[in-house]
């Protein structure tokens, strides 16, 4: 932070930043994992983790909604669902409008990020921790899913840090680990990850595309704009079964109106197609990028 304003630089790339002015300072520390800051920009509530923006109480229901809703409504009846991450606990608010759900595991490294959360970040969660549909445990989510017996979700979300050297994320964007999510879901199971930058990362995007492409028979790059993160931000799901661009839009908007407990601010019927249109540009790299990222040679973003 410098200057009698406050400002904070955010890298995006070694080339490229963000510089965001301060109004106010709510918390700011660390746990036993990451630097914690939750400060108050034009956005709104702001949440940093090791000086990356993870979300913004202005625009955070663009990026939650389309993490979750896809791979929800996709599914016929999504009711047992993994969470790995999601700190903010607004992945679990959008999963927990689906009437389908009866039992969300969520899993994070840092119960501390989560208390933090709970306190100052109510905006994001609106209490679904404490809703009796929800498990939290507080582990490793590769050593949860190497520990896990059973092959039980119908859904798995990954809302992951992204993966730097770093990160206790690091290990969350390899084949290896994919196999794990593969070998967690039920047959006609379905997975979906943030998959970082679509402009900025393009490669790292591209990268886990082909790698869950590896591990999945099913597996579909999406992105949607998120002014925060000055990008398009990339997902990629990977499926056994069902496919998000076969199912009928009409089946679609019924069960959108049958399932939804809530109300959704981005995501609809029309939209979730057109999250997987992307530009000739985009479309040249995902079909020309054959490297999988593994465990002794992961893809790690660049700073």
């Amino acid at each position: 932070m410098e200057g009698k304003w406050r400002w904070i630089i955010e890298w995006l790339t070694p080339e490229d930043a963000h510089l965001w002015h301060i109004k106010k300072i709510i918390f700011q520390g660390e746990t036993e994992f990451q630097k914690v800051d939750i400060i108050e920009t034009r956005f709104g509530k702001h949440l940093l983790l090791d000086g990356k923006t993870q979300s913004t109480e202005k625009d955070e229901y663009i990026y939650h909604e389309a993490l979750v809703h896809p791979i929800m409504f996709t599914h016929p009846d999504p009711r047992k669902i993994l969470i790995l991450g999601g700190g903010e606990g607004a992945t679990l608010r959008e999963v927990l409008k689906h009437k389908t759900v009866t039992h969300i595991t969520m899993v994070d490294i840092d119960k501390k990020l989560i208390e933090l959360c709970q306190q100052y970040l109510y905006e994001w969660h609106r209490g679904s921790f404490q809703d009796p549909k929800v498990k939290l445990k507080f582990t490793d989510g590769r050593r949860f899913l190497e520990e896990e017996e059973d092959s039980q979700y119908d859904v798995i979300i990954l809302d992951l840090t992204d993966p730097t050297r770093d990160s206790p994320s690091a290990r969350l964007y390899t084949k290896e680990f994919y196999t794990l999510v593969f070998k967690t879901l039920k047959d006609d199971g379905m997975m979906v990850t943030q998959a970082t930058s679509v402009r900025y990362t393009t490669d790292v995007f591209a990268t886990l595309y082909k790698t869950i492409k590896t591990v999945f028979p099913i597996a579909r790059a999406y992105g949607v704009f998120v002014p925060a993160f000055l990008s398009d931000w990339g997902f990629v799901i990977g499926s056994k079964k069902y496919d998000p661009l076969q199912i009928d839009r009409n089946v679609l908007k019924k069960r959108i109106e049958a399932r939804l407990n809530g109300e959704l601010k981005y995501y609809d019927e029309d939209l979730h197609y057109a999250l997987f249109i992307f530009g000739k540009d985009i479309k040249e790299v995902l079909k020309k990028t054959h490297r999988v990222s593994t465990d002794n040679d992961p893809v790690y973003m660049p700073i």
